[in-house]
């Protein structure tokens, strides 16, 4: 889910090490709870807001949906603003829009608060990855982003079952108002310890997104849209869709904490594995494992056959399957449009949350047909991105962004 390469030219580099990086990542691990924990706490958000699961569900649509629109917006508007007062302002708009979220009084509040949220998010995780670059020396500014990007991958392992824990103990408003107050906590750290760096030239919206006429781009993003989208059709609904195969919601944040330490480790495997093996070949075992491990949770459900450590193992594997897409795909893309890296990555990111958007309204749709339907589809959409893969392998983007025939 790295999208924190967005920025066109990084502020003029500090010499520092990676400690001026950690508080940075605090900010993405809140964002990354922020965007993920409402799937661990549906069923009693649902109940408390007077809706059903799937309805519910629409939140997480919402956020992802406005998260990828607003993700390039933002990026030219904000451009020259000094990148202090940016990351404090997100965080401060992402603090607002949870303490909105946990007093919302009804659905539309909610759905409300929640495109300010996505506002905030868009708004920190790229300006926090290219404000770590310049922070550290030049030798370390790869180890920089990665420190960023842990924040995202730790808050999918730690931050998603721990709210989702916090929902079951103290309520969903309570675990909102923890996302609330780091986020608070993390802005005035920020605002004390991070020094003056200015804006950056301002690119034209037009000119960013110019490079999705390229043929080769326009092959490489769908797939990472149909990969989170298989993913997310039952992730969304976890919490119900696991009940169905014998894991009870006071089970489901043990459940969420292995599909999050699979996503961990399929991130920074699929990295290791793209520079030996080449993307085509890592991406396509792991919409295979995508489509096998789904497509297992659907028989389980429908067999009505309860298997909790077989269940486990699964969700491990879910979760490696789905986060093992990013690395793979950035490489692809940024072979097709070497000289727009940033901006093609950045265009990932918001193909990644159009995919979360899509799998969460696919997955509400038919919720109510059963958990083996829901898991089902998403093994039917895995295989379709497997399709998908080998189509667009064999027309292959080149490094000049041309794609053979």
């Amino acid at each position: 889910m790295s999208d924190v390469l967005i920025s066109s030219a990084p502020p003029k580099p500090a010499a520092g090490g990676l400690s001026s990086t950690l508080v940075l990542a605090l900010g993405t691990f809140a964002v990354g709870t922020d965007a993920f924990v409402v799937a661990g706490f549906l069923p009693s958000m649902a109940e408390d807001l007077h809706v059903s699961p799937a309805t519910a569900g629409q939140s997480i649509t919402v956020f992802a949906a406005a998260y990828a629109v607003l993700s390039p917006v933002l990026a030219t508007l904000l451009a020259r603003l000094p990148r202090r007062t940016l990351l404090v302002t997100a965080l401060a708009a992402l603090c607002l829009a949870n303490l909105g979220s946990a007093l919302a009084p009804n659905l539309a509040v909610l759905l409300a608060s929640r495109v300010v949220a996505a506002a905030g998010a868009a708004a920190y995780t790229p300006n926090a990855g290219a404000v770590s670059a310049s922070l550290v020396r030049p030798e370390l500014r790869a180890r920089a982003l990665a420190v960023v990007i842990g924040g995202l991958t730790v808050a999918t392992a730690l931050g998603v079952p721990l709210g989702d824990a916090a929902g079951h103990w103290f309520g969903w408003r309570t675990a909102l108002g923890v996302v609330a107050g780091l986020c608070l906590v993390v802005a005035a750290v920020l605002r004390v310890t991070m020094p003056w760096l200015p804006g950056n030239a301002r690119v034209p919206l037009r000119a960013r997104l110019a490079v999705l006429r390229r043929p080769a781009v326009l092959t490489v993003l769908p797939l990472t849209v149909l990969g989170m989208g298989a993913s997310y059709t039952a992730y969304a609904y976890s919490v119900p869709v696991l009940d169905a195969v014998g894991v009870p919601e006071s089970s489901a944040p043990w459940m969420l904490l292995l599909y999050g330490l699979g996503a961990v480790a399929g991130n920074l495997g699929a990295g290791w594995a793209t520079d030996r093996w080449g993307s085509v070949a890592v991406l396509t075992v792991g919409y295979t494992a995508m489509a096998a491990t789904l497509g297992a949770l659907a028989w389980l459900a429908g067999a009505g056959t309860h298997v909790v450590p077989l269940v486990g193992l699964l969700v491990l594997l879910w979760g490696a399957s789905s986060w093992c897409q990013t690395p793979p795909q950035q490489h692809r893309l940024i072979q097709a449009a070497p000289q727009e890296a940033p901006l093609v990555v950045s265009l990932n990111a918001s193909a990644i949350y159009a995919g979360i958007g899509l799998g969460t309204v696919l997955g509400g749709a038919t919720l109510d047909s059963g958990a083996a339907v829901v898991h089902g589809l998403g093994a039917g959409i895995a295989a379709v991105a497997l399709g998908f893969l080998r189509w667009s392998s064999a027309c292959g983007p080149t490094g000049d962004g041309r794609v053979r025939r």
